[in-house]
């Protein structure tokens, strides 16, 4: 069964499998303590410390192991603006961060500091300009992401470092996505990476802190891991983790050129195979594993099971479920279409058979799903009225936009339909659906019950 879902996490790597199991008879001792298998301990660390910090590109004694990627990014946040207090409250982050960076802007927005988001263009990218012009006196942080998890969009990492040492900001850069491919250019001072994304074992996370910047441990005092990550360290991973990272970058520059071949089929042959699709993200600079598509009128959840009864795991961060109500953020700081959204991430060794087989597959799925939902070509209808209100209150994603679809031929071309709904993604996907069928999105109005969207018919 294809697994495409390696953005979340990759499987185990073979050289990862092998160094877990050798370290787990060598490294079970405390790396702190000076008897025999104390000392052999250590020296696993000290070896697995070396080879992740030539990876990253620092030195070793700037970079500890934590117990997970989001550990690393909590840590690294929460240290640097306590270090920098002084400096004062002021936190930047890009709108399309993982949600680790986002939740510790929220505790420290919560804590009475102060945040900013940085907009993305329409392929998800920020500008340096665009953190140039937020950067301040009292700026203690700024984060951006190397790499965007949902559509893979790469960013300027470093011009945007550039900008934030002439500020006198520190840059934390969140490498989870891209740290398997690559090292982050540009002159960051603090990076967060996870194991589990590049193929090494679950619960080890990597915190690099550039020597000079200010840091200040936000947990009780500890011996261990230079302070800035406490407990007692899960050797057997960490060596693992580190095994696993040096030969995926061994093999990196050869599988990227491969896999960047077959997501390149996969972003050509889906507009051609699937009606009303959207991919998302920017075609070029980009993560060479990682596409994502959105489809009108599909229920998100429904499509990934149609899916995975194929024999394909995929993820989404469509909202289109029965346990959210919301888009997700980064399509919607896009402002591109979220319903029906599908990521593949392909892992290392994935075939061209495997890729073919899902492309075969996707057409299916989606009229399946479409079907079930009631969508069908209308017949032409002379126009009824020159608008039209629909009450779509208690419809969930994707019906407020089949309605929509489904009324557009009711008045004439210059009519307008106003659809009134209470599902949030409503708000991100009525305005995407003008894009794609070429009407115009006049905008929204707050009504007692839900928000009332009104589009002008133009074709």
């Amino acid at each position: 069964m294809p697994y495409f879902d390696s953005a979340s996490a990759a499987p185990l790597h073979p050289v990862a499998r092998q160094a877990l199991r050798a370290s787990l008879d060598e490294g079970w001792a405390d790396p702190a303590r000076l008897y025999r298998e104390g000392r052999r301990a250590r020296l696993l660390l000290d070896a697995a410390r070396e080879a992740a910090a030539e990876a990253v590109g620092c030195r070793a004694d700037e970079l500890v192991f934590t117990p997970s990627g989001t550990h690393a990014v909590h840590t690294g946040v929460a240290g640097v603006l306590a270090g920098r207090r002084r400096v004062g409250g002021h936190l930047v982050v890009s709108a399309v961060e993982h949600s680790s960076v986002l939740h510790a802007a929220a505790a420290h927005e919560a804590a009475g500091g102060s945040v900013t988001e940085v907009p993305v263009d329409r392929l998800g990218a920020v500008t340096a300009a665009g953190y140039r012009g937020v950067l301040g006196a009292s700026t203690a942080l700024a984060c951006l992401q190397s790499a965007n998890h949902e559509v893979g969009t790469v960013q300027p990492v470093a011009e945007v470092a550039e900008v934030c040492a002439a500020a006198g900001v520190p840059l934390l850069v969140d490498a989870a996505q891209s740290l398997g491919w690559g090292p982050v250019e540009g002159g960051w001072s603090v990076l967060a990476a996870s194991a589990h994304k590049w193929g090494g074992p679950p619960g080890v996370g990597l915190l690099a802190v550039r020597k000079g910047v200010r840091f200040s441990p936000q947990h009780p005092a500890d011996e261990r891991e230079s302070g800035r990550s406490p407990g007692f360290a899960n050797l057997p991973a960490i060596v693992a983790a580190a095994a696993s990272l040096r030969a995926v970058r061994a093999e990196a520059e050869a599988e990227a050129a491969r896999l960047r071949v077959l997501v390149d089929r996969i972003r050509r042959r889906v507009v051609r195979l699937v009606p009303d699709v959207e991919v998302a993200g920017d075609a070029d600079r980009r993560l060479p594993h990682l596409v994502t598509f959105s489809c009108l009128y599909v229920d998100g959840e429904s499509l990934l099971h149609e899916l995975d009864r194929a024999g394909y795991s995929v993820s989404s961060g469509s909202s289109c479920t029965s346990s959210t109500l919301t888009p997700s953020h980064v399509l919607r700081a896009m402002g591109v279409l979220s319903e029906g959204n599908v990521r593949v991430s392909l892992p290392l060794g994935t075939t061209a058979e495997e890729v073919n087989g899902f492309l075969e597959v996707l057409p299916g799925a989606v009229a399946g799903v479409r079907e079930k939902l009631g969508v069908r070509e209308v017949p032409a209808v002379a126009p009824v009225a020159d608008s039209v209100e629909l009450d779509a209150l208690g419809l969930r994603c994707p019906q407020p936009v089949i309605e929509l679809a489904r009324a557009i031929g009711t008045v004439p071309v210059g009519g307008t339909v106003t659809v009134l709904s209470d599902d949030e993604v409503a708000r991100l996907d009525i305005p995407a659906w003008c894009g794609m069928r070429g009407h115009a999105y006049l905008g929204e109005a707050q009504r007692p019950a839900g928000v009332a969207y009104t589009v002008r018919r133009l074709v």
